[in-house]
C-alpha cells in the first residue's frame, strides 16, 4: 500500500516509517520540518535501504496535500503532522488550533477529493482529561484539561462526523499514552528543537550535560512518590501498533475505529530517573518546580480493545525505553562532535 505520512519526518513518524517498510509497503513523507529535520528521512533509509520520498509542505495548505496524494498514487494517510506541546498550547491556543484542527480538517478535504478514505490519526490519551477511573479505557469519558488536548478531541469529534456522514471511510484513531525511547540502530530517536517538552529527550539532555538540571513539575500529587504517574510506551512498539491499525482498516467493517496504544503500566517521574540512572550508569541532577497547569497525577492505559482487535500489544519494557534513549543521545554527540 502507498501511505503518506503527515509529520514523517518527526520522531514518531520516522518510526513508523520504518516500520511500515519493514510490512512492505510504501511510504511518501509530508512535513513543514518546523519541529523536524530532513537528515531524519535520510536516517530512515539507511535503517530500510529504501528510498522515500519527502515533500515539504503545510498540511494547512490543502492544495499541496492534494498535489502529494495525487503525484504519488496515495491509498491511505497516517496523520502525525500537528503541535503537541500543553506548555505551549495554553500560551499560544490560537496557534494550535489553527495549526491542528484546521490543518486536519484540510487533510480530510484534500483526502475526499481525492477519493483516499483510509486515515489513521495520531491522537492522544490527554483526550480522557481528569480520569474517572483507571485504567483508562476507550469507553471512558472524554474531556481535556489544556488547548492541546482540546484540540485532539476536537479532531476525533469532526473525524466521527465524517465517518457517520460517509461510511466509506475507514479511520483508525490512535490514542497514544506517552512515546519514549529509539530505535536499535541509534540513528532515529526524539531530538526536539529547543528545550524539550517530553520527560525522556530532557532526561537525555542532562545526563549528557547539554541541560544543568531536570525540572519535575509537582510533587504533591496523589501518587505514591508525588510525582505524576504515566503510561510510557516504547516507541517501536507504537509505530508496530500503526502498522497493525492500517492493516485493521481493510477488514474491519466500521467507518471509525478508537484505540489505545499503551502498556497498562503507570511509572512516576521519579521512578523514570532512578531506572534511566541504573541502567545507564549516569547521573540526573534535578529539582522539583511548581505543577504545570493542566497535568494530571496518574494516566495509564487498557490496552485490551488493540490487543483483542489489533493483535498488537507492546513488548518493550521501561529498561530498554531507557537504554535506547541514551544510546540515541549518544549517538547525537558524537555526530555534532564530528
Amino acid at each position: 500500500m502507498k501511505v503518506l505520512l503527515t509529520g514523517g519526518a518527526g520522531y514518531i513518524g520516522s518510526h513508523c516509517a520504518v516500520a511500515l517498510i519493514a510490512a512492505e509497503h510504501q511510504v511518501v513523507c509530508f512535513d513543514n520540518l518546523s519541529n523536524s529535520r530532513p537528515q531524519a528521512i535520510e536516517r530512515v533509509e539507511s535503517i530500510t535501504g529504501t528510498r522515500i520520498p519527502l515533500v515539504v509542505g503545510d498540511v494547512r495548505d490543502r492544495e499541496a496535500v492534494h498535489r502529494a496524494l495525487t503525484d504519488h498514487a496515495i491509498e491511505a494517510v497516517v496523520h502525525f503532522a500537528g503541535l503537541k506541546a500543553v506548555g505551549e498550547s495554553a500560551e499560544k491556543p490560537m496557534l494550535y488550533y489553527d495549526n491542528n484542527v484546521r490543518g486536519t480538517l484540510a487533510l480530510v478535504e484534500a483526502m475526499a477529493e481525492c477519493g483516499v478514505r483510509r486515515l489513521v490519526f495520531s491522537s492522544s490519551a490527554t483526550v480522557y482529561g481528569q480520569p474517572q477511573y483507571l485504567p483508562l479505557d476507550e469507553a471512558h469519558p472524554t474531556s481535556a484539561t489544556n488547548p492541546y488536548g482540546r484540540t485532539k478531541l476536537m479532531i476525533e469529534e469532526m473525524l466521527g462526523d465524517i465517518a457517520a456522514a460517509d461510511p466509506g471511510w475507514r479511520i483508525g484513531v490512535l490514542r497514544y499514552f506517552n512515546p519514549v525511547g529509539a530505535h536499535d540502530s541509534a540513528l532515529i530517536g526524539e531530538d526536539p528543537n529547543g528545550v524539550p517538552n517530553n520527560l525522556m529527550p530532557f532526561i537525555s539532555r542532562v545526563a549528557a550535560g547539554r541541560l544543568p538540571e531536570l525540572s519535575v513539575f509537582g510533587d504533591d500529587y496523589d501518587t505514591a512518590d508525588g510525582t505524576g504517574v504515566r503510561d510510557y510506551v516504547h516507541i517501536v512498539d507504537l509505530a508496530e501498533g500503526h502498522v497493525a491499525a492500517l492493516a485493521a482498516l481493510t477488514t474491519i467493517d466500521r467507518p471509525l475505529s478508537i484505540w489505545n496504544l499503551g502498556t497498562g503500566q503507570g511509572y512516576s517521574v521519579l521512578d523514570m530517573i532512578r531506572s534511566f540512572e541504573r541502567v545507564n550508569a549516569v547521573s540526573i541532577p534535578y529539582r522539583i518546580a511548581p505543577r504545570r497547569a493542566g497535568d494530571v497525577a496518574t494516566c495509564y492505559a487498557s490496552p485490551a480493545k488493540a490487543r483483542d482487535e489489533l493483535g498488537w500489544q507492546a513488548s518493550r519494557g521501561l529498561d530498554a525505553m531507557c537504554a535506547s534513549a541514551w544510546r540515541f543521545e549518544r549517538m547525537l554527540a558524537t555526530r555534532n562532535s564530528g
